[in-house]
């Protein structure tokens, strides 16, 4: 039987993150979007801890850890995306719920992987439902998340 050893990265879960960097700290995400939810800043930070704990071996610590998430919910704009005419009325035909997200990253173990930028989803929604609706219903927020989530994972973690 042979063994491997060294210095060298590991892949978990389509990660690419070296052996030195064991913690993970992720600060709450305030929430600056004018019409966001008061429950959304609290829930997309919860979403983006379980992502990080599930999809790494990293521990969670609460702040200082060796990669470092911080930022804001930018923007939480619904408005009407397909506007169709019915009897000589412009209706909207879908509507959009746009959510941008402005992150922070540090590696303290490679600055080199530091990066500050803004990630924006969008899901269109039948017309039938208004904002509330949506709101109020945790399974669709929780894909608008996780499209955010995913490319802050993919662009820390995963060098993508």
């Amino acid at each position: 039987m042979s063994s491997f050893t060294g210095c060298s990265v590991y892949s978990f879960s389509g990660t690419n993150i070296d052996p030195a960097v064991k913690t993970i700290s992720i600060s709450t995400f305030a929430n600056n979007a004018n019409n966001g939810p008061s429950f959304l800043a609290q829930r997309f930070t919860e979403n983006f801890k379980d992502y990080f704990q599930r999809n790494t071996s990293l521990k969670l610590v609460p702040r200082d850890g060796d990669l470092q998430f911080e930022g804001q919910i930018i923007a939480y704009d619904f408005a009407p995306a397909a506007i169709q005419q019915t009897n000589g009325i412009d209706q909207a035909g879908a509507n959009q719920l746009t959510i941008q997200v402005r992150v922070k990253f540090t590696n303290t173990k490679d600055p080199k992987q530091d990066f500050e930028q803004t990630l924006q989803t969008a899901r269109p929604f039948p017309a039938t439902l208004d904002i509330t609706s949506i709101n109020n219903d945790p399974t669709a927020l929780n894909e608008l998340f996780r499209n955010l989530i995913t490319d802050a994972f993919n662009k820390s973690v995963a060098n993508w």
